[in-house]
Order: structure tokens, then C-alpha cells, then sequence
């Protein structure tokens, strides 16, 4: 959901980089995590519209506050708002099976990249990954309950990635 950036004044009030669609809506999710067992219970106090600033259940102090500077936050599953159609969670697309047009399988999907100019799907490969656009014409199918997502990838992207593997091992 976020990332806590800094701390903000003396009084143990953070700076927290926001995810949410809605990015002064942290609190909304209940207590978030940090990928460990601790949990934390946000009260947002204002702050601009990509860095909220929040007061955090039990920090008072600068140095506190400052200790937690790089914490990644991260909402309970069951506290996300469902999807809608043609709407998914990152989460939910790592992991699943990548299978080309015909059926057979090209991979899995390592991880979910937004570098800016579009999401693309890292496809984990045995012969080195590869970066697909995440566009509907690129993967016309998703069947998160089936664990898979049919692959169309654009003409020559295969014969690139092919060309690009074999002079890297230097058989060009």
C-alpha cells in the first residue's frame, strides 16, 4: 500500500509514499503489515497528494519515526476491495501458468513491472525471462481460478528475444 518515506516534524508523524488508489485512504485498509509480524494502525493528518502524513499507534518521537524510514506497508488481502471485471492484483497474476495462443506452456509469470511507459509481465523462462506488454491484445486471456493467462505477444517480440539469446551465448 505504501512505503514510509521519513519522518515529518518531532512528534513521530511519517511521510508514507503512497500506492492507494486514493492515496490519502491508508487508513481505510485497517492495520497494515510490513511483511513481518508487526502491524501498524495509520491515522492520516494531511500531508500532499502522493505523500500522506501519518501518525502511527505508538510512535512518538522522531527517532522512531526516522527508525522506519524504507518500511514497506502492505494491506491484509481480505481488506482489498474485490475486482471488477478486467481488473487484477499484481499478486494475483505472479505465479500463473503462461501458455502461448496454441496451448503450450512459455512459462510463468515471475513478477509484474510499471516502468512507466506501461505494465509488462516478467515471464520466467528456463532460457532467460522475458518482458511482455500486459495489454489485452498481448494476454487476451486471464483465468486467475484455472492458474493461467494465454500469451499472443506481439509479432517478432519471440524472434528478437531468440536472436538477442543467441549472441549473448555468442552462437551468432
Amino acid at each position: 500500500m505504501g512505503t514510509i518515506a521519513g519522518a515529518h516534524g518531532v512528534r513521530g508523524l511519517v511521510r508514507v509514499k503512497s500506492f492507494a488508489a486514493e492515496p490519502a485512504s491508508l487508513a481505510a485498509y485497517g492495520p497494515l503489515e510490513d511483511g513481518s509480524a508487526r502491524r501498524y494502525s495509520l491515522t492520516v493528518k494531511g500531508g500532499t497528494s502522493d505523500f500522506p502524513i501519518a501518525a502511527i499507534a505508538g510512535v512518538e518521537t522522531r527517532e522512531a519515526a526516522e527508525g522506519l524510514q524504507g518500511t514497506m506497508l502492505y494491506a491484509r488481502r481480505e481488506a482489498l476491495p474485490a475486482t471488477g471485471d478486467d481488473e487484477f492484483y499484481h499478486a494475483d497474476l505472479v505465479g500463473l501458468e503462461a501458455r502461448l495462443a496454441g496451448g503450450s506452456s512459455f512459462g510463468r509469470v515471475r513478477a509484474v513491472h510499471d516502468f512507466g511507459a506501461g505494465i509488462s509481465l516478467d515471464i520466467e523462462r528456463a532460457d532467460g525471462d522475458i518482458l511482455i506488454p500486459f495489454t489485452r491484445r498481448a494476454v487476451p486471456t486471464i483465468d486467475i481460478a484455472g492458474g493461467f493467462l494465454v500469451l499472443d505477444p506481439p509479432v517478432g517480440l519471440l524472434d528478437k528475444k531468440k536472436r538477442l539469446m543467441s549472441d549473448i551465448k555468442g552462437e551468432g
